[in-house]
């Protein structure tokens, strides 16, 4: 991943995850100097905040947005990150259930979320670094599943989202698209992903033919 996004200063020892949740740290790319892989806490707590449960639901931030609420509007225009990932899940709910769907790129690459991250400093402890992901409208892949999906932002876009300096909100917004829908697929997985506690490759492996013979096609 290092190589991939050009970080030129790894800070931590980032373990696999299969199965990540909000408050649980992700692998993040950010550029201050120098271009850093870092791991921060999912959630953002903004800086004026006072109590940091805030962060529990601001897990994620609608591109449309960004400039008005006063929790990212400052991100926005100089904390902007990469949340590294290489699949994302999605529920299609089918009456009362509700069926998840490991959504990837083709090429199995590891890509980047367009994020947002803060730094909170509490009373008498150690400030806490936290991101959140952009969110937009789907493509036709993941329009089966959730009326929004992240924004995976392409190679070509990443230096201007990472760079602290470009302020034109014109210019970053307009990064802010749905995937291609052409350069993704989706499979139907296992419920062992409805429970954080369950965090093993088993959970990306495609669920049984069985299973899935009556779910609609996302590929």
């Amino acid at each position: 991943m290092a190589k991939e996004f050009g970080v030129q200063e790894i800070t931590e020892d980032l373990q696999p995850s299969f199965n990540i949740a909000p408050t649980q740290n992700v692998a993040v790319v950010l550029t201050d100097k120098t271009t850093k892989l870092v791991a921060m806490r999912w959630g953002l707590i903004p800086s004026w905040a006072t109590d940091p449960t805030i962060g529990n639901r601001l897990i994620n931030a609608r591109s449309e947005t960004l400039m008005k609420r006063s929790a990212f509007k400052e991100a926005f225009k100089s904390r902007r990150c990469l949340v590294l990932a290489d699949g994302f899940y999605e529920w299609q709910r089918q009456g009362k259930e509700k069926t998840p769907f490991f959504i990837h790129l083709k090429s199995e690459r590891t890509f980047g979320f367009a994020g947002l991250y803060e730094i909170w400093s509490p009373p008498l402890s150690e400030p806490i670094v936290t991101c959140t992901i952009i969110t937009t409208e789907p493509n036709d892949l993941v329009s089966a599943l959730h009326d929004r999906m992240p924004v995976v932002l392409p190679g070509a876009a990443h230096s201007l989202w990472l760079d602290p300096e470009a302020k034109d909100p014109i210019r970053l917004l307009d990064l802010l698209q749905p995937y291609p829908a052409d350069d993704m697929a989706a499979y139907q997985v296992s419920s062992l992903v409805n429970s954080v506690k369950n965090d093993s490759p088993e959970c990306i492996e495609p669920a049984s033919t069985a299973s899935t013979s009556t779910q609609p096609s996302l590929f």
